[in-house]
């Protein structure tokens, strides 16, 4: 199709409510113009982002389906994702030409690409057909104008596993997906097609309803057809669910008034979060590191009903809206942490979703990787316990603690340990409840616990770093519920660190089932594919600093505070050692690295807050700036690896305001280097918290001094009673470091328990 001019494409989207990308100086541009949902699309190696069409939290998401932005083609249109990263359940195909050529779905060549998160435009250029989008909650809107109104147009409508009918302007379906989930769709069309059902040679036959793999309906138009609109709802409890969704948010066909709510849905969620400066493209990287926070978990409640996975049933979520579709490894670090201080309601809604879930369960253990399908049991740990006592011991309160500990601990100590894995507690369990740690196999041996997965192996450093943490978290939980006996078993064990480091290298080393390290051992290389022999996805040099509930004595551990310090260093300096294919052939994963750190995954997003705790947090402002620089950018590649729903992107939105929750658990913020003249939270209890910065400019990341309302504040960190108080944290900052601000050994944060607890 040709090329829209800048004032016919200015003028369109003004038409529709968008703003243009490029607008006159005098208009002030507002949260969302600020996103752009094509940063990371081309992965430095695994997955990229998705430029994600949707509502904040919403069942109903889509994006153009195609491997990456390079991608030559894209596959029909969506109608819907069901899960983080999937591809679409149902899938629209326009068509016009001769109906020898039509498929169930179509590959598009495309062009003049428009994304917002509330708003799609794309030319199918082979076809000249232009296209429209819009979501709702749980139901969308496309608009396609087709160039040439002397032939017929035509739909297709596909479900790659399922059935489809129609009857007169009207397509319902349904698409089975994993463990007995079904999705549903209703659809509409403005025009009633004059002929549908399968296509035979180049005529339709007279079906109305398609069943099985890949089952498609076809829908012709009249010949004089230059537009079609269509709308449709979705829903995972029935097609008339589906229906009744699209009545509720979608009566008509006017995508206009579609756009506008969402825009300004977008605008109120990411306008909790406001930031002023001068640098525009940091500003694109906030907004749109926090757009990328609201696409999960989402919420499956629909008129006060949902469907659950977990036991296969439809319930009444008796007033709390049901959310699923959270990996916990990737985001109880700073995704749940960021919702309890701008979304508390939210969090605790999910948090209850998490008990519900885990009361449907058959052996009621708390998810670790929920999805709609229901609990995938991914990668290592139980971390869900670990977005419990955040969120507790940050105030939320609406939810039955005794409940959630009961799952949790059932979680930790019932099921197996062993990675990937749903099944219960066998002989390596047995092993770290008495000993302590999960034991490594010798090189060469043979696996023969049933419980372990063959490709993501034992993963025993990863798992007992993991769990030690976990039971740190469950041991808090314990003591606030008054069982003495409990807190103190697992606060004790919580300490368990201890029996895998090894004091001659202060590494965490692998240790098999005798007691004896495995020797030899490199920290960088050993342990087979992504380390996953002991580690998991990273090397041992990003696992050195994998105990987030007791920073503290490891500084003790790694022979004190310079020691620390000179350890972490070592980390940033030390090269790959390989090329970078063999590296990258070993360590998928560990991406984003400036020397052995990895700033593309998730158990490395603390490591640069660590020399806080070592009296050297100008180590921190230095580190931080230069890794927001380094890796998070307003362009194709600027996400340093697989951002998982918000898993990294979190990481930049609580370092460009200027803290970090170091320490999911403990209620206090660790200060880093905000990138912004100011930046003010609106917070769940209705007041304000900003990070204010003296002497600002883009390069001056060096704190000089600090005041907290009002009061001069020589600490490398500030508690959420503080933030949730509201006021202001005052920063003078600098182009060179104050190394005496904070520095001082009762300046740096808390680890294992806050001041004034008998922990």
């Amino acid at each position: 199709m040709k090329k829209i001019n800048s004032f016919l494409l200015t003028s369109l989207l003004l038409f529709l409510g968008i703003r243009p990308l490029v607008s006159c100086a005098q208009s002030q541009k507002e949260p969302v113009d600020y996103v752009n949902p094509y940063i990371g699309n081309i992965s430095h190696l695994l997955v990229p982002t998705y430029p994600t069409i949707h509502l904040p939290n919403s069942l109903l998401r889509v994006y153009p389906e195609r491997e990456n932005f390079t991608g030559n083609t894209i596959k029909g249109l969506p109608l819907m994702i069901t899960s983080h990263r999937g591809s679409s359940a149902f899938s629209l195909s326009p068509y016009q030409g001769d109906a020898a050529g039509i498929k169930n779905v179509i590959a598009y060549g495309y062009d003049n690409e428009i994304i917002k998160p509330y708003y799609y435009q794309v030319d199918l250029d082979d076809y000249g057909i232009n296209v429209k989008y819009a979501p709702s909650h749980q139901a969308g809107i496309y608009e396609i104008n087709f160039s040439n109104s002397s032939t017929p147009p035509y739909l297709i409508l596909n479900t790659k596993e399922g059935g489809l009918s129609i009857a007169g302007n009207a397509v319902s379906g349904y698409q089975q997906l994993d463990n007995h989930t079904k999705v549903y769709i209703y659809l509409e069309t403005d025009i009633k097609p004059v002929s549908s059902g399968q296509v035979n040679a180049v005529d339709l036959d007279s079906k109305k309803l398609v069943e099985g793999k890949d089952a498609y309906l076809v829908l012709k138009y009249p010949a004089n057809t230059s537009s079609i609109k269509v709308h449709y709802g979705v829903s995972f409890i029935s097609t008339e669910q589906a229906k009744r969704n699209l009545g509720r948010e979608i009566q008509n066909y006017d995508l206009a008034g579609v756009v506008s709510k969402g825009r300004a849905v977008w605008n109120n969620t990411l306008g909790k979060i406001i930031v002023q400066g001068t640098d525009e493209n940091a500003k694109t990287v906030f907004y749109t590191s926090l757009y990328r926070t609201y696409e999960r978990m989402i919420c499956l409640s629909e008129d006060g009903k949902y469907f659950s996975a977990y036991d296969g049933k439809v319930h009444n979520d008796e007033g709390t809206p049901f959310y699923t579709d959270d990996w916990i490894w990737d985001t109880y670090r700073a995704v749940h942490p960021l919702r309890v201080i701008i979304e508390p309601k939210m969090e605790s809604d999910m948090i209850n979703s998490y008990l519900r879930m885990a009361s449907q369960l058959p052996n009621h253990w708390m998810p670790t990787f929920p999805e709609v399908t229901g609990d995938s049991r991914r990668m290592n740990s139980n971390h869900g316990v670990a977005m419990i006592i955040d969120a507790y011991n940050k105030g939320l309160r609406s939810f039955n603690l005794a409940e959630a500990y009961q799952y949790c601990k059932a979680a930790i100590t019932e099921k197996t340990l062993a990675p990937w894995s749903g099944k219960k507690a066998g002989a390596l369990d047995q092993f770290y409840k008495d000993n302590g740690y999960f034991p490594a196999l010798a090189p060469g041996e043979k696996e023969t616990v049933p419980e372990i997965h063959s490709w993501e192996k034992r993963q025993p450093v990863a798992v007992t770093l993991g769990t030690v943490y976990d039971e740190w978290c469950l041991g808090n939980i314990a003591k606030d519920l008054g069982k003495t006996d409990d807190a103190s078993y697992f606060l004790k064990r919580s300490l368990n660190y201890h029996k895998v480091f090894n004091p001659q290298t202060k590494f965490f080393h692998p240790k098999d089932a005798q007691g004896n390290f495995i020797e030899p051992f490199d920290y960088r290389y050993s342990s087979g594919i992504g380390a996953r022999e002991a580690y998991d996805e990273n090397n041992g040099y990003v696992y050195r600093w994998d105990v987030q509930h007791n920073i503290g004595d490891l500084v003790n551990l790694m022979g004190g505070r310079q020691s620390f310090v000179d350890g972490l260093e070592d980390m940033f300096s030390t090269p790959l050692g390989k090329g970078r294919p063999d590296f990258y052939y070993q360590f998928g994963d560990h991406t984003g690295n400036v020397g052995q750190f990895s700033m593309g995954n998730e158990p490395a997003m603390h490591i640069p807050y660590l020399y806080t705790y070592a009296g050297q947090p100008w180590r921190t402002q230095k580190r931080v700036r230069n890794l927001l620089k380094e890796w998070f950018r307003n362009d194709l590649m600027g996400i340093p690896g697989d951002e998982d729903g918000g898993g990294l992107t979190s990481f930049v939105v609580f370092s460009e305001i200027g803290f970090y929750p170091v320490t999911p658990g403990l209620p206090m913020y660790v200060i880093g280097s905000p990138m912004f003249k100011s930046a003010t939270l609106k917070l769940g209890n209705g007041k304000t918290f900003t990070v204010l910065c003296s002497n600002y400019s883009p390069d001056n990341k060096y704190i000089q001094s600090a005041k907290l309302n009002g009061k001069t504040w020589d600490k490398s960190w500030f508690s959420h009673k503080e933030l949730m108080n509201g006021g202001q944290l005052e920063l003078l900052m600098g182009p060179h470091p104050n190394k005496l601000w904070a520095s001082g050994i009762h300046s740096v944060p808390p680890s294992f328990s806050m001041p004034n607890d008998d922990n």
